[in-house]
């Protein structure tokens, strides 16, 4: 009988864990990327009274219980976090501590510190691969600390190629002229404007071309100062037929400028990459759909954010943008196993696999959304309800307490 003492304080104790399990989990309701804890009951060995055949079994109650954190995919909420980030699937974000240990985690609100370093709000730094100054990120190489530009500049992109996709009014007069602008950008980052001007020759078809700058750009006199000059011919059809593909750029420089910078070297192309002209005739009004020039002035950084996938864009004043890194994630077969170090932080036990570092969306890890946090997947109507499963458990085993207690005094009575 007496037996029944500790079968019901340990069944006290087991309910009194279960209870703290779910404080923890209504506690972290709105902690972002937080993982619920559900609580796993064991009975004791029991003991066998009798010839050992079984006949009669009595358990010793319950032992402490299991706890296990359940990694199910939590809500993905829009943020306006810049440098916010949800992993949607399975996958953790990799962290250095101070200690330079490695942590997990599914909490995506990043910050930034005064020296670029991406970290968690907790001061643990991000992990990933760094770009290149093209932007290129190398995911083969070791994962290291990301450090974004912080209030850094571009330079300027001196310009040395361009292009015109435009159409020709087959119908103009002859002596008929179109005429369209087109930038370049030199090493210094000052802009200056070229005019492209076509004219209408005698020959059906025949069209010459000459660009040029203002001649006080140049330290010249002249109103204009003519950089290169050509000539186009078009088919039947409406297609260029001169200069021909294997001619497919002129070059021209731009030298003595005024602004004090370096002399330009550009080719204007007259085909595209898949070798189509970028310019027709045909009967309708002259026209151009699209100029290019490879040059950008001098920008200053406006902000950095994280796009889906994981890539870390450092945007600039001239509408460049740049990938200055990537996010890499983590995976691995047990996740259940790993340690809560809290923070909304995880570290690997002894149990746990060795995780599988690589890219967002590959080796089965998740997808990486930019401008989203995963929310927690506390349910609140489940935990108020396995609340009042363990007040019960935890009041009937109490009332065990008081009824062997009142056994106990009537059994010492006996004796009176």
């Amino acid at each position: 009988m007496f037996t029944s003492f500790s079968t019901a304080l340990s069944a006290l104790a087991a309910h009194s864990t279960a209870i703290d399990v779910i404080g923890n989990n209504l506690a972290n309701l709105n902690t972002t990327g937080y993982k619920t804890s559900v609580v796993s009951f064991r009975d004791l060995v029991a003991q066998t009274a009798g010839a050992g055949l079984g006949e009669t079994q009595v358990g010793f109650g319950t032992g402490t219980p299991f706890t296990t954190r359940v990694f199910a995919q939590g809500p993905i909420q829009a943020s306006i976090g810049l440098l916010d980030a949800a992993i949607q699937g399975d996958g953790f974000f990799v962290l250095r501590d101070n200690n330079n240990a490695v942590l997990y985690t599914r909490c995506g609100n990043f910050r930034v510190d005064k020296l670029g370093n991406l970290m968690t709000q907790t001061g643990e730094r991000v992990q990933g691969w760094m770009g290149d100054d093209n932007g290129v990120v190398n995911p083969n190489g070791p994962i290291g600390n990301i450090v974004i530009p912080v209030g850094g500049s571009q330079p300027p992109v001196p310009t040395t190629a361009i292009s015109i996709d435009l159409n020709l009014d087959r119908s103009t007069d002859v002596g008929g002229t179109f005429s369209t602008p087109i930038d370049v950008v030199d090493t210094l980052g000052y802009t200056h404007v070229l005019t492209v001007t076509f004219t209408k020759t005698e020959n059906l078809g025949e069209w010459t071309y000459s660009v040029t700058i203002p001649g006080a750009e140049v330290g010249s006199t002249d109103q204009a100062v003519e950089l290169v000059t050509g000539t186009l011919n078009f088919d039947e059809n409406g297609r260029m037929v001169s200069p021909d593909l294997a001619n497919q750029t002129v070059h021209f420089d731009i030298t003595g400028l005024t602004s004090g910078a370096a002399d330009l070297s550009i080719d204007w192309s007259f085909y595209t990459a898949a070798g189509a002209p970028r310019m027709t005739q045909y009967n309708a009004a002259s026209g151009v759909s699209e100029n290019y020039h490879n040059g950008s002035p001098s920008a200053e950084l406006t902000r950095v954010g994280i796009a889906d996938g994981g890539l870390i864009v450092a945007q600039y004043s001239n509408g460049e943008q740049r990938v200055v890194a990537r996010l890499a994630l983590a995976n691995m077969p047990n996740p259940e196993s790993l340690i809560a170090v809290g923070n909304n932080n995880f570290q690997a036990s002894g149990r746990t696999a060795p995780a599988a570092i690589g890219l967002p969306e590959s080796g089965g890890r998740a997808k990486i959304v930019g401008g989203a946090l995963e929310s927690s997947t506390v349910d609140i109507a489940r935990e108020f309800t396995n609340l009042i499963v363990y007040q019960r458990g935890y009041q009937a085993n109490s009332r065990v307490v008081t009824t062997v207690d009142e056994l106990s005094q009537e059994t010492i009575n006996l004796k009176r």
